[in-house]
This record gives structure tokens, sequence and C-alpha cells, in this order.
């Protein structure tokens, strides 16, 4: 095992024996950083053993898999969230270095303390190769549409910032609104900080836009049309899926026209935030409504595809299908290998820290209930999964809020609200 001292807050290393955690504990690292996905080669000690021994050696622990052409910028924020967030200094490895180094010097580049035209340099200084560093950063510098993510630990959730730096107009996807089940409490943290990334980078909201009613947690559309007077936008078949949960709820005075919302894309719609025109594939599956927006090299495929190590949406919800699920991802994988995929959830297997970006070269390669499977087998395994699942525990509450674009109920006699969900509403339903 090799290792570089690189400040006095990070050292860099190879891949070093779990036996040796104490050790390296012993000489003053409060967390350890493991960056290697597991499987990467025969004997590695892998994910589970690293966490076991660096609680053994009282060292905090951070997973971050990552490969050189996969890294994206949810791997340089864990990473820089895990040397920010460390008692001290951090020790990272890779196989070799190099990976540690890079989602370091990347997120110095990002952060304004390093130039990139400084990072090969850099890397060279300490004996490391940082070209695939460069490569990356001056692919970033190309990207259109600038894509930010906000990750929302409590429901797991993802809510984009998705920006033309042209003219400095977004739109903002899939916003949440906090609600605490316990106490029926609600709040806008999720929602304001991406107003306060707005008002920072100084932009002009031009689009609130949901890929689908939300069964997990409350839309922020509604609030967030009030902050910036933005318009609001949903497929168009979310009359189906209002007509469908006005019966569930016993609802007739909901109205099921979608005129909640300020527009209804349709398949093949096209839109625009500033500069960038935008259009939408038809998704469902997941739900009867879902839809996917591409912009530019950008495409946000909601729940229909998690990251590869996760696989894909259920569909066992009121009008889901396993069948019109595997059509979706068929036609979303039919864009360009290089298309970036920003899914709507990140369950973080393993423990690993939350991602959030990938491509479709990347998910026709890897991803576990896609790679080498036809539909039929696709089918049989989505159908299989799903009878194992309970359902998430907002969906009553969350589809009653969501068909009517984030509205929450109005308030009563006493000036309270009151969420009304049926008992029995999903028969046989695992627990």
């Amino acid at each position: 095992m090799s290792e570089v001292k690189i400040t006095d807050r990070l050292t860099v290393a190879g891949q070093p024996d779990p036996q040796a955690f104490r050790d390296i504990a012993a000489r003053g690292f409060s967390t350890l950083v493991n960056l290697r996905p597991d499987g990467e080669e025969p004997g590695q000690p892998g994910n589970a053993t690293e966490r076991t021994a660096a609680a053994g050696a009282r060292m905090a622990y951070g997973f971050v898999p990552v490969t050189g052409p996969t890294i994206g910028r949810a791997d340089v924020e864990a990473f820089r969230g895990l040397m920010q967030r460390s008692d001290g200094p951090v020790y990272a490895h890779c196989k070799g270095g190099t990976r540690a180094l890079t989602l370091y010097a990347l997120a110095e580049v990002l952060d304004g303390r390093m130039k990139a035209e400084e990072v090969e340099a850099f890397g060279k200084a300490h004996g490391f190769d940082l070209s695939g560093a460069a490569r990356w950063l001056a692919r970033e510098a190309k990207r259109v549409p600038e894509v930010t993510g906000f990750y929302d630990p409590r429901t797991f959730s993802i809510q984009y910032v998705v920006t033309d730096p042209a003219t400095k107009r977004c739109a903002l996807i899939d916003p949440v609104l906090d609600f605490d089940e316990k106490s029926g409490a609600i709040a806008t943290t999720s929602a304001d900080a991406l107003l306060a990334h707005v008002e920072k980078e100084g932009l002009t909201v031009e689009w609130i836009l949901d890929t689908h009613p939300h069964a997990d947690h409350f839309s922020a559309a509604h609030y967030l049309k009030g902050r910036t007077g933005a318009p609001t936008a949903i497929g168009a078949n979310i009359t189906a899926v209002q007509a469908l949960w006005k019966d569930i709820y016993n609802w007739p005075e909901l109205k099921t026209d979608g005129s909640y919302w300020d527009r209804l894309f349709a398949a093949g719609d096209t839109f625009h935030i500033g500069s960038l025109e935008g259009r939408v594939l038809f998704s469902p599956g997941h739900t009867l409504a879902s839809i996917t927006y591409v912009v530019g090299d950008a495409a946000f495929v909601h729940d229909t595809i998690f990251m590869p190590d996760s696989g894909t949406a259920r569909a066992d919800f009121p009008g889901g299908s396993a069948r019109a699920l595997w059509g979706s991802i068929q036609a979303i994988l039919a864009l360009p290998d290089e298309t970036r995929l920003f899914t709507g959830h990140d369950y973080q297997p393993g423990g690993r820290a939350p991602k959030w970006e990938s491509t479709v070269g990347e998910q026709k390669r890897a991803n576990t209930h896609l790679a080498g499977k036809d539909e039929q087998a696709f089918v049989a395994l989505r159908e299989t999964r799903d009878k194992t699942l309970p359902m998430p525990k907002l969906i009553l509450h969350a589809l009653q809020v969501n068909i009517r674009g984030g509205r929450l109920p109005e308030p009563e006699a006493n000036g309270k609200r009151y969420l009304k969900f049926p008992l029995g509403a999903f028969p046989g339903a695992v627990w």
C-alpha cells in the first residue's frame, strides 16, 4: 500500500488492509473514505468489511464508489462533505490513490480554490496523473444545461435546478415540500434551498416542473409558484390519475381536468428554458402520468430508471404497469449514449453516498434490472420484486396533495387543514 500526504487534512492511498485500520486511526486519522466499487478485483476487502473495520478502529467511514469514467458532481459533493464533516484528518483510498486525489482536485476547482488549468500540474507534484480530472472539467464546462441536484435524505428524493447559462433562466424540477407524518408539520426548507440557489446565482425561474404525481413526498410546486410567479406543469395524463384517485378517496368535488397546473404536457411537446429547448417523452409504467423532460444533453427520468446499482422503479401503484415501464425505458435508452440521466430517487445501496447522475451508455452496460435482459425477463423480475415491496409510507398522504399540484387541503372552520385517507385502500399490500 502506498500513501501520499496531500494536506494536513487529507492523505490519499492505495488499498489498505482492514487489519491496519487501527494503526491508521492511531496516527490521528478521524475518517476513512473508500472509493472502490465492490468487486473491482479479486480479493478486494469490500465495503462491508471496511465499514466494520473502521467502526472497530473508531473512525468515521464514507463509501463513495466511483470509476474514472463515471464520476459525477454528486460524487464530488459527497467527498467534499466527508472532508468538511470530519473531526480530523481524512484517509481516502481507491486502488492506487488517483481517484481519491481526483475527487479532491475537482472539489477544489468547483469551489474556486484551484484553477482548472492547474490540476494536472498539481497531480504531477504529488506523483499522480490527473489528466482524467482535466478532461472531466473540460467536459463539464461544455455541458448544457447546468444541472444542480439537491438530495433530500428524509424521502431519498432529488430536486433539480436546470439552468441555461446563456440567459440565467432556469426550471425547478420535482421540488419537495417537507412533511413530518408523525406530527403533521409542514416546512419549506427543501424548497427554500432551491430559492437560495436561484438568488445566489442570479437566476430567473421560468418553469416549475413535476415529472409525475409523487407517492413518497409532497410537491412544492404550488408553494414555489407563489414565491416566483413561474408557471407549473406536469404530464397531460394527470387527468387519468386524478380520476383514479378521485374514486379511491371518494372525493366528488375533486377536479379531474388538470386545471391545478398552468400547462399539461403531451408526448412530443416542447418548451423553453431561456434559449434551450426542452421536449417531453411520455414515460408511463411507474404511474399513468409519468413523463421525461429532455433538455440539451440532459434527461430527467424521475422514478423510471434509478442509478445502475439500484435498477428501476416499481410499477405496482394504481395505474402502473411493468410492461409499459419497459417500453418507457427503451425510449429513454434510445437517446444518445452520452445523454446524462438524472433520477428522482436514490436509496444509497450498501450505505454509499447519494448519487443521481448517470448516462444512457452506463445504464445499458450496468443497470442491474436491464443489462442482458429482454422484455419478458424484465417484466418477470419487476412484477416479482414489486410483490415484496410495502407501499410508501406517505402514498395516501401525498397523492391527495400532489394530484392538486401541491396544494394542501383548504383550512376548515377551526383554521386547521386535514388530510383524509381511506382504510384498506390496497388489499393484500405487504406490511
